[in-house]
């Protein structure tokens, strides 16, 4: 028995059905009220209603995001019970997105946009360029995939260092020092942890080349945002492409808006419909799992923080 809400709308009044319908297909019966079921996939904005509906029967929580560093923050997930993340849900639209990112970067295309008379300069090439990839999991391994036909030198970067597939080269997280002076792109997809706050700063910006650029679809918290406006705007790095923000959202009259060497897309990596599309068939699968007792995916590790 599955409780699907409180805002069964929240992704839009068009995907309403498709979560429960999902639910339907894993095997699912879906129940209108939280304390008749053993398991809720969350859909609403007001995260700090998620306790009260956790009544003695509920033995699995479906989160719909892929980060859930917000939810740890608030003291929302506990060890009573399994939770499980949207994580590898939206890896092909957020890596679409990063790769998008790249190009237009590489030839300037924001500039181009902006220009009002025929004066912006070359851009550079992708394609056999050097390409740091921090954060190998769903997103990551996705754009190496895309990024095949380009020609890439691709260093994938996780906290282990296991090889990653399709990588040129894979490197631990401790090794990270030695790439900064390597990277032509550097993506940020890592998750949101205290130990990875902040993994770009002053000091790393300055060890880039001044061509590079920096790229991130995973969170604001990760690129100190001071630092990164300071290297802009003295020109040390070639720019930077950030979906994401920190503060997010970016208030207006932040220099970040007017920085030439800038490019911002409003946290909109994930585009509802396939948001939506992807998120049904991670539900679909875990109610399934759930249903026969095996290991659901995407389980949050407390001691992780992802």
């Amino acid at each position: 028995m599955v409780y699907v809400g409180p805002e069964r709308d929240h992704f839009g009044v068009e995907y309403a059905d498709a979560f429960i319908e999902a639910v339907e297909r894993g095997g699912g019966r879906v129940v209108d009220a939280p304390e008749e079921a053993e398991a809720i996939v969350w859909l609403g904005s007001e995260k700090a209603k998620l306790p009260g509906m956790l009544y003695p029967g509920v033995r699995w929580v479906q989160l719909p995001s892929a980060g859930v560093e917000s939810w740890m923050e608030e003291g929302l997930i506990d060890t009573e019970r399994i939770y499980t993340s949207a994580a590898g849900v939206y890896s092909e639209t957020v890596a679409e997105h990063a790769l998008a990112l790249m190009l237009a970067g590489a030839r300037r295309l924001h500039e181009s946009a902006r220009a009002t008379s025929w004066e912006v300069g070359w851009g550079r090439s992708l394609a056999g360029s050097t390409v740091v990839i921090l954060g190998a999991g769903g997103i990551g391994r996705a754009l190496i995939r895309m990024l095949e036909p380009f020609g890439t030198r691709t260093l994938a970067v996780t906290r282990s260092g296991r090889e990653v597939p399709g990588a040129t080269r894979s490197y631990s997280a401790d090794q990270t020092g030695e790439l900064w002076p390597e990277g032509d792109f550097f993506v940020v997809a890592a998750p949101a942890t205290g130990d990875t706050e902040k993994m770009i700063g002053a000091r790393e910006l300055d060890a880039m080349q001044s061509h590079a650029w920096v790229v991130n679809v995973a969170r604001g918290s990760l690129i100190d945002t001071d630092a990164l406006v300071e290297a802009l705007a003295e020109g040390r790095i070639g720019g930077a492409a950030l979906d994401v923000t920190d503060p997010e959202p970016l208030p207006d009259g932040h220099p970040l808006w007017t920085e030439p060497r800038a490019l911002i897309t409003p946290h909109t990596a994930n585009p509802p419909d396939a948001l939506a599309r992807a998120l049904a068939e991670r539900i679909e699968e875990n109610v399934s799992r759930f249903k026969a007792g095996e290991e659901l995916i995407a389980v949050v590790d407390v001691e992780a923080g992802y």
